[in-house]
């Protein structure tokens, strides 16, 4: 009989349905957290209503459920419950990766500091305390630089700064900006970093124990243009030749003995510098923007399943079942506005490589365009497939000459007084 796994929340459900559909496929569910009403419980056979928030009031009402409900794991694929599962995982003597591996991938200054203590490949950076200090080391880095939040996720306030000026207003957002709440859980502070060029990747890593750390999968990101670093699409192929470079297999391998992770799913996100691979970060979870999926369609590994088996204490199975590649594409407002319509030609969704075509925002939502934009102005995605990278790229580039998406511009007004 499969062993009943506790899962932290269950988030955005264009981003993260198909996590908890492949975990539930494979294990009786106890959902903890979410609205009472979440679309989640479909996936549940109990639910834990409870404030992922308050980490005390969470232990407490996980013990109490667990003198009456046997489990034998605990989970999350959200950056902000990676440390509190951590932790009541080690409460309840279950299999875990220790509370401080993962407090240390939500703070990228440990991280860094960790990351120079045992020579892994880094970004020069400083954790600053105010916007002259950040001055200051941008100075010493030369320009241009980057500014990032300590403990946020997805780009958010991410931003190349050229200038003084530019230095002081990116730190003032980095300071205050959020993304789905993630401030109410992470450290404080703000980064000033060396800025990297050069492709970015990320290693989609499962770690099996101490030591045993395999790169089961490379993605390949897009960017939007910069200052900011939006990620605009992914790609994996299954033949992808990285997936064979040393040089990241050692880098990421050097990362996760300096975090001091033991166990589980990593998205590991470096830049291929001149120099060779450098880490950008390390994230406790299986990566978002749907590169699970994309790693299930491309490989047959699923990286869900593999979080709720090392969560169990069990081996999964990480044998490639294909060889093939998928592809993602976000869709961002060319203007800010009103949604006034979203399309897309029937024919589109009858696609055989179309593996969804999804619309995350409605019509009447306000939304912003670059270089306002956040991931919550996406409008949309399509996920495609194909027998290797240049096909799902062909393919990505057909659907945006096969929907529609309208904007109405605000209207101009003017304010007066008399």
């Amino acid at each position: 009989m499969a062993t009943t796994v506790l899962v932290l929340g269950d988030g955005p459900r264009p981003y993260h349905e198909h996590l908890l559909q492949q975990i539930a496929s494979a294990h009786p569910v106890v959902l903890a957290g979410g609205e009472p009403r979440s679309w989640g419980n479909a996936y549940a056979r109990h639910r834990l209503d409870v404030d992922l928030a308050d980490g005390e009031r969470t232990a407490a009402a996980v013990r109490r459920f667990a003198a009456t409900t046997e489990f034998g794991g605990i989970c999350t694929y959200l950056e902000h419950h990676i440390e509190l599962a951590a932790r009541l995982a080690a409460t309840l003597g279950l299999p875990h990766s220790s509370p401080a591996s993962m407090a240390a991938c939500r703070d990228k200054a440990e991280a860094r500091r960790l990351f120079d203590l045992y020579d892994v490949p880094s970004a020069r950076s400083r954790l600053v305390a105010d916007a002259e200090d950040a001055v200051e080391f941008a100075h010493l880095l030369r320009y241009p630089v980057v500014i990032k939040p300590r403990g946020l996720a997805g780009s958010t306030a991410v931003v190349r700064a050229d200038s003084d000026d530019q230095v002081r207003t990116a730190f003032q957002h980095a300071r205050r900006d959020t993304f789905l709440g993630l401030d109410a859980s992470a450290v404080p502070g703000v980064l000033v970093e060396e800025y990297l060029t050069g492709p970015e990747i990320s290693a989609e890593t499962v770690v099996l124990g101490t030591g045993e750390v395999r790169v089961v999968a490379i993605t390949r990101k897009q960017l939007g243009p910069e200052p900011r670093f939006q990620e605009t699409g992914h790609s994996v192929d299954a033949l992808d030749p990285l997936l064979h470079d040393q040089g990241i297999a050692r880098t990421v391998a050097a990362a996760v003995t300096a975090l001091g992770v033991t166990r589980g799913v990593l998205h590991v996100e470096l830049r291929l510098t001149k120099r060779g691979p450098v880490l950008i970060e390390v994230n406790g979870r299986p990566g978002g923007d749907l590169i699970t999926l994309l790693v299930a369609l491309a490989t047959g590994i699923d990286l869900a399943r593999a979080t709720a088996a090392l969560a169990t204490g069990t081996t999964p199975d990480l044998t490639p079942t294909r060889q093939r590649a998928a592809a993602i594409q976000f869709l961002y407002p060319a203007l800010g506005g009103e949604v006034a319509g979203l399309d897309a030609d029937e024919a589109l969704r009858s696609e055989r490589w179309l593996e969804r075509l999804v619309w995350t925002r409605e019509t009447g939502d306000e939304v912003s365009a670059f270089p306002a934009s956040g991931i919550d102005d996406r409008l949309g995605h399509w996920v495609v497939t194909g027998m290797d990278a240049a096909t799902c790229q062909a393919r990505l580039a057909t659907v945006p000459e096969r929907i529609l998406a309208r904007i109405n511009a605000p209207v101009p007004t003017t304010n007066g007084t008399r």
